[in-house]
């Protein structure tokens, strides 16, 4: 009798050294969405120096990072929340809350030290009120946030419905600053505090223990508190993250435009969330970086900035083609996570 050598692990014959069985790389799933929104960064960006005269000039890079400054500090936060299985709608609000409550503060005398740490300080409370509320008192995120939305964006109508200057010295010689990158290329400080904010959320989500939490809550949140994970203290730590982000967006945008408006960053909230998901972020959690995030920041600013070079289009195009990237980028991790699945 012929017997035949099986491998223990799987119950058949061993492939022949001979003969060896060809193997197929196959790329992670995970990073399909991060390659398709860099593929279509550069597939835009060269189409713009292609068509449009003086669009590869360094400065039109270095301006989307400026003009999007206060969009790329509060996705960042959003990324966190996202990643969790969650969604924050107040970000927006709590804009309006911040450049508002600044310009009231600054006008009244305030030092502009306390009124910066008192800014920021109110709306990471904020974020941690959401975030307790939908931890302990199992509240959806979409309902719990848009309470915070209502309460921010109330607060600041309470306090000024008009548009206040800001005159105060130290704010304005901080908006007037110019950081010179290369001979003819300046850019602002709001665009270098946005950077270092995507590089310290990378860092912090790739390198310690509070990333690896919160990817594994957006994974599964049920398995996660079984494997003794911190689940409600990440999840509050989240939410306070995101509005810090949101008053340092809303503190950003105050510096740019040397004003507070109560209606100031209507609608961010939407441009951040959108910006996240053309970035490759999941939105059932578990899956996406920080700079996916970013390139899907500078993807929304890019269009705008085609647009501009055009001349001839209207700037509601914008939204038309935001909504047309949602859509295809929707479809595409629904297509990816089903292939997993299977």
């Amino acid at each position: 009798m012929t017997t035949i050598d099986v491998t223990p692990e799987t119950g058949k014959k061993p492939e022949s050294p001979a003969n060896p069985r060809r193997r197929v790389y196959r790329p992670n799933t995970k990073y399909i969405p991060i390659l398709a929104t860099l593929a279509l960064l550069v597939i835009m960006y060269t189409s713009g120096v292609v068509n449009y005269e003086n669009f590869g000039q360094p400065s039109v890079l270095v301006n989307l990072f400026r003009d999007n400054a206060v969009l790329l500090v509060v996705a960042v936060g959003m990324t966190f929340v996202i990643l969790t299985g969650g969604i924050d709608l107040s970000v927006g609000a709590v804009i309006s809350m911040t450049t508002t409550l600044t310009a009231t503060l600054l006008q009244g005398g305030w030092p502009p030290l306390v009124v910066l740490v008192l800014v920021l300080l109110l709306g990471s409370l904020l974020g941690a009120g959401q975030g307790a509320v939908i931890h302990y008192f199992k509240v959806e995120p979409f309902i719990a946030t848009l309470a915070g939305l209502f309460l921010a964006r109330g607060i600041a109508l309470f306090i000024n419905q008009s548009s206040i200057p800001i005159r105060d010295e130290t704010w304005k010689a901080i908006s007037e600053y110019r950081i010179e990158i290369a001979d003819g290329v300046v850019t602002k400080p709001i665009a270098i505090v946005a950077l270092a904010a995507v590089l310290i959320a990378a860092a912090v989500l790739a390198w310690t223990r509070f990333g690896r939490n919160v990817y594994a809550i957006g994974g599964n949140a049920d398995s996660a508190l079984l494997m003794g994970l911190p689940v409600g203290r990440t999840r509050i730590a989240v939410y306070t993250l995101s509005g810090f982000c949101a008053a340092l967006g809303g503190v950003l945008f105050s510096i740019n435009s040397t004003s507070g408006w109560a209606l100031q960053g209507n609608g961010l909230e939407l441009d951040a969330i959108a910006a996240c998901v053309i970035g490759g972020v999941l939105l059932t959690g578990g899956s996406g970086y920080v700079f996916g995030t970013l390139l899907g920041v500078m993807v929304t600013g890019l269009i705008q900035t085609i647009i501009i070079f055009q001349g001839d289009l209207n700037s509601a195009w914008t939204r038309i083609i935001v909504g047309v990237l949602l859509f295809a980028f929707i479809v595409m991790q629904r297509l990816v996570t089903r292939k997993v699945k299977q």
